[in-house]
């Protein structure tokens, strides 16, 4: 699968014969779409974490396109890239960053970013700007709301909690 000159701002690649998938392990905030939605895609207790060949190349795209952040993007072998949201919709997550999509043309110290998805920075201490990179404690807590809602049981441990938050930190 051919990619772009940009692809290598992406992040990591996980290659499929139908679907490369892209991981920015300093973007990700650990909301658990991917884990969520395709778990036998996405499992943080095997190495590597992505195995985009294990579903249909569409349905990983569909899940790719649930995060928030933007530290999932997908190229497709035989489609169009992922188109972006219209209007662009901004949504503040209380406990963190501003998720935003849409059109994006995002400024990064390496210079503008075309982007549909991103959790920027709402506290300005951030070392990764624009985007968020939990410096204001948005991973730290327990779970309020969309983040890791697959958490049900109250008297689930801390430590299996924690591995649903961060399933990608040694990324391999």
């Amino acid at each position: 699968m051919a990619t772009s000159p940009e692809d290598n701002r992406l992040g990591r690649a996980y290659a499929a014969p139908e679907v490369t998938v892209f991981y920015d392990r300093g973007r990700c905030r650990h909301y658990a779409e991917c884990v969520r939605g395709l778990p036998q895609v996405f499992d943080p207790t095997r190495r590597p974490w992505i195995r985009a060949d294990l579903a249909d190349a569409q349905a990983v795209a569909e899940v790719v396109r649930r995060c928030p952040t933007g530290a999932l993007h997908y190229r497709l072998l035989a489609a169009e890239p992922e188109e972006p949201t219209h209007p662009t919709v901004i949504t503040p997550d209380p406990r963190g960053p501003l998720l935003v999509r849409g059109d994006l043309v995002l400024d990064t110290p390496e210079g503008p970013l075309p982007e549909t998805r991103a959790a920027l920075c709402a506290c300005a201490r951030t070392q990764n700007q624009p985007f968020c990179d939990g410096a204001c404690g948005v991973n730290a807590g327990p779970s309020s709301g969309a983040r890791d809602e697959a958490e049900t049981s109250p008297q689930q441990r801390p430590q299996e909690r924690q591995r649903l938050k961060a399933p990608c930190d040694n990324d391999q």
